[in-house]
């Protein structure tokens, strides 16, 4: 099934149900009213909400409506956490081979992860709001997963019971902001605004094959002033799947439903791939002539990003968003 928030009904939207070509959609109150309520009663949400998609696809939903992607939130609009990671270990060795640093042997078992903002998502065709280019605008495509409730010293092999959807993301950073605020010793803030999230999140029973329970095997597409720059394979070169991002971040801690984990940007050591930000290519260059050529993001800028599957397909719709001057606060 496929399922996303409209922008009504206060901050955490409303839920939909979208039909599998994301053409039509049905609101569902008497199910769950927001996908974060439905989430946090998944095993009787579940199978109702999955019944309802059938009936859609079949033509036979009542009160099914035209979905405009223009009129979606975040699958959800905001969540009590988000916590990325950086599972793709070709993207972490090209940032330090950039700067000239080793990358450590802990780094191959044990994941990165950062805990961004969740008080507020951008929707899918949000504008990205930044006071400078100088700050160093950049898109990340990653994928995430949204889990149930998850207990504390969760194993790998139990997490990936929890994973109950799966996302499109654009990890909105800012990179010239980073380097000053990693040397503090005290992590992102400023760096990371508002990320977005694809509009439908996807049941991984839908994806098939594609998802082999830990990974999703597809292409993201990343387009950048109607060019594609990147087809990176999601399930290629990823040193730790969704299950083990899951265990890692309940470590110390349970995670609450709703809870959404992400890949970090999906990156192959295959260069003619492409890439997924901008800060890949910019290191390539670093290395290999001294200096970065690639600009970063400008005002007026449009990325796309966008998963099909073997079919063509869109998997999760596509988050298309232009850069723009914020607007300074009154």
């Amino acid at each position: 099934m496929r399922l996303g928030s409209l922008k009504e009904g206060g901050r955490d939207g409303t839920l939909v149900v979208a039909s599998a070509d994301l053409a039509r959609a049905v609101r569902v109150p008497k199910i769950a009213s927001t996908l974060q309520e439905a989430i946090e009663d998944w095993e009787r949400a579940a199978p109702e909400l999955r019944s309802i998609y059938r009936l859609l696809n079949e033509g036979k939903a009542a009160d099914a409506f035209a979905l405009k992607v223009a009129d979606l939130a975040s699958p959800l609009p905001r969540a009590y956490q988000w916590a990325d990671g950086s599972a793709y270990l070709n993207h972490v060795e090209l940032v330090r081979k950039a700067r000239g640093a080793e990358m450590p042997p802990s780094f191959l078992h044990d994941p990165l992860m950062y805990q961004g903002g969740s008080d507020r998502f951008l929707a899918p065709t949000d504008p990205i709001p930044a006071a400078s280019e100088e700050w160093g605008i950049d898109f990340e495509g990653e994928v995430a997963v949204i889990v149930d409730d998850v207990p504390m010293g969760v194993s790998a092999e139990r997490a990936r019971a929890h994973i109950k959807l799966v996302m499109l993301v654009n990890d909105v950073s800012l990179r010239n902001l980073i380097p000053s605020e990693l040397a503090k010793g005290f992590g992102f803030f400023h760096s990371k605004p508002p990320t977005a999230f694809g509009p439908i999140a996807v049941d991984p029973a839908e994806l098939g094959d594609a998802w082999d329970g830990g990974k999703l095997h597809l292409p993201l597409l990343s387009t950048l002033n109607g060019k594609q720059v990147g087809c990176t394979d999601a399930g290629t070169d990823m040193q730790f799947d969704f299950p083990a991002l899951i265990a890692h971040a309940a470590k110390t801690r349970p995670l609450a439903a709703g809870t959404i984990i992400g890949s970090g940007t999906v990156s192959n050591r295959d260069r003619s791939k492409g890439w997924s930000c901008i800060a890949e290519v910019r290191m390539i260059e670093t290395i290999e002539e001294g200096k970065p050529r690639t600009p970063f993001m400008r005002f007026g800028d449009t990325i796309r990003l966008e998963v099909r599957d073997r079919e063509g397909r869109s998997v999760f719709g596509a988050i298309e968003q232009r850069v723009v001057r914020a607007e300074p606060a009154s």
